[in-house]
């Protein structure tokens, strides 16, 4: 790299091995957000509301439909928040029609891809890794205020 230009600084990470009972996903929430407080640009609001359900979500379906142990990782880059789960089961999610009715839920995936800019699914011989990228426009607020009009940068109204 030029002596001009310095390189971008390397992402930060953190993983932590969960053991996949009732109560891991109010766990996870807990060390994200002792992460996300430590991150360079902390995520206040909607932003850290965002990465906080994206990360709920992958760990309950973990729990839920690959039961056992499961690691999170959390990797912050200068534009988003990377948050991926590893699980033991091979079998990648399927989508689901919402149901309202029944209560049997399907809304999971849809939520995945809404609050994030990429999804990822990677599979390992003993499981998969389900990975999102959340992207700083998101993760630092709103782009548009209640009645859709535009917000400055900075997103407050």
């Amino acid at each position: 790299m030029h002596p001009n230009h310095p390189s971008p600084p390397a992402p930060r990470a953190a993983t932590w091995p969960l053991d996949g009972r009732r109560e891991t996903p109010a766990r996870a929430r807990e060390l994200a957000c002792a992460f996300l407080d430590q991150c360079s640009s902390p995520l206040t609001g909607a932003g850290r509301a965002d990465v906080l359900l994206a990360l709920s979500e992958l760990v309950t379906n973990a729990v839920r439909h690959a039961p056992g142990p499961c690691t999170l990782t959390l990797t912050e880059h200068t534009d988003s928040l990377t948050v991926a789960v590893r699980d033991g089961s091979t079998a990648p999610p399927v989508p689901r029609p919402p149901d309202l009715m029944a209560g049997t839920g399907g809304f999971g995936w849809h939520l995945l891809r809404t609050l994030s800019e990429e999804v990822e699914i990677r599979r390992h011989q003993d499981g998969k890794t389900v990975a999102v990228r959340v992207p700083a426009r998101r993760a630092t607020g709103r782009t548009a205020a209640p009645d859709g009009a535009p917000l400055p940068a900075d997103g407050r109204p």
